[in-house]
């Protein structure tokens, strides 16, 4: 038993020293946990089990949902509840092996839509019901804070202009709430430049917010009827020829800068997943090639147009990375498929890039398509773990 006992206690230290150096670049490490990553076959398998609790500081459940009355919606019960596979209590258990883990639910995302969180947020009655409703969550589950991630304020299927500063109400009353107790209260927002305006109040949410969680990533995607990297840290002369000198990243945290915002609360997004096309023509490969459509899905994703770095290394360990010099990221291409996504060089590039901006930290999405089972030869987490070896480096 004291075998045992001094085993438990080895191995406690060990997270306690991980957790110390990933706390001691000042610096946040934002990861998002994709809930439905417990029904992926095979190696894609991902359950909070997997999550190294070292590995960030912050780690965001998703996604809680939202009714039309303000009400929170439990997106998937039997995943979530404990009647079924207790995933909130096994997230929040987390903080077991990391007592300086912060544990956050998320709600909102992209299947949400914005038209229900345009209506709650314009009805004082409304936000009400929310703001106690994610109150009581937070407090009977034992969350650390709440991220809001609408996607996204007065676009897609709402375009009321109000809806912009309602958001900001609705995020004041929570954060009033929150106050007392010491509650954490972030926001996953958009990063392309051209939609800033029209969805944020950037000043306001500065002041509210501790976190401003940038999605620097989707610049392009299957969506698009052309090629293009969907990470792109700078523009290149083509991206001029097609209007979009000004969809990268560094356009759109510059932006966030200048209109106000805290360099100290901007959590820089990074993507652990590709975005794919299928060539229309395999011997034209250059950006803004004409597509089919999105990529092969993999086996794990099971999505056309998206690839886990976790499949990529899987799939096509031996097909070279291209290097973009301008837009300063990685594709590969295989046959008449064109895969643009991060790896340890640009992710490193992108950490060095932040830290010039004086950000306070980076947001990843997510941790189930890094190659979290370390089966590629990087070790576990290589991608999120390049973004700790970097931050050390510059201590």
């Amino acid at each position: 038993m004291k075998l045992l006992a001094a085993g438990i206690l080895f191995i406690i230290g060990v997270y306690l020293v991980q957790a110390r150096n990933v706390q001691s670049s000042g610096k946040t490490i934002y990861c998002y946990f994709e809930s439905w990553t417990v029904y992926r076959p095979g190696n894609g398998k991902f359950d909070i089990e997997d999550i190294d609790p070292t590995l960030c500081t912050h780690v965001a459940f998703t996604f809680l949902g939202i009714q039309e009355n303000g009400s929170i919606s439990i997106l998937d019960p039997w995943e979530s509840d404990s009647d079924g596979l207790n995933g909130f209590q096994r997230f929040v258990n987390l903080k077991n092996q990391n007592p300086n883990l912060k544990v956050i639910v998320s709600m909102g995302g992209w299947n949400e839509m914005s038209e229900k969180y345009s209506e709650v947020v314009a009805d004082a009655t409304k936000r009400t019901v929310l703001k106690n409703e994610v109150l009581a969550f937070i407090q009977a589950h034992k969350f650390d804070g709440f991220d809001f991630d609408w996607e996204y304020p007065a676009r897609r299927d709402s375009e009321n202009p109000e809806d912009k500063q309602n958001f900001v109400l609705m995020l004041r009353e929570l954060k009033a709430a929150f106050e007392p107790h010491g509650y954490i209260l972030s926001a996953a927002v958009n990063g392309a430049k051209r939609n800033i305006d029209v969805s944020y109040d950037v000043p306001s949410l500065s002041e509210i917010l501790d976190h401003i969680n940038v999605m620097s990533y989707d610049f392009h995607g299957e969506f698009d009827d052309y090629v293009g990297h969907h990470t792109l840290l700078y523009s290149s002369a083509i991206d001029a020829e097609y209007n979009n000198s000004d969809w990268n990243i560094n356009d759109g945290i510059n932006y966030w800068l200048e209109l106000g915002a805290d360099p100290s609360k901007i959590n820089l997004g990074i993507a652990t997943y590709a975005r794919t096309f299928t060539l229309e023509d395999a011997s034209n490969t250059a950006l803004y090639a004409p597509i089919k459509g999105g990529g092969t899905p993999g086996p794990y994703t099971r999505m056309d147009g998206v690839l886990g770095y976790n499949e990529i290394c899987e799939l096509y360990p031996n097909v070279a990375d291209i290097y973009d010099a301008d837009q300063k990221v990685y594709h590969k291409i295989v046959g008449d498929q064109w895969i643009g996504y991060e790896n340890v060089a640009s992710i490193t590039t992108k950490v060095n890039y932040a830290l010039s901006k004086n950000l306070g930290g980076f947001m990843v999405w997510s941790f189930d398509t890094d190659d979290f089972l370390g089966i590629c030869g990087g070790g576990r987490y290589p991608l999120i773990n390049a973004i700790k070896t970097t931050l050390a480096t510059k201590n």
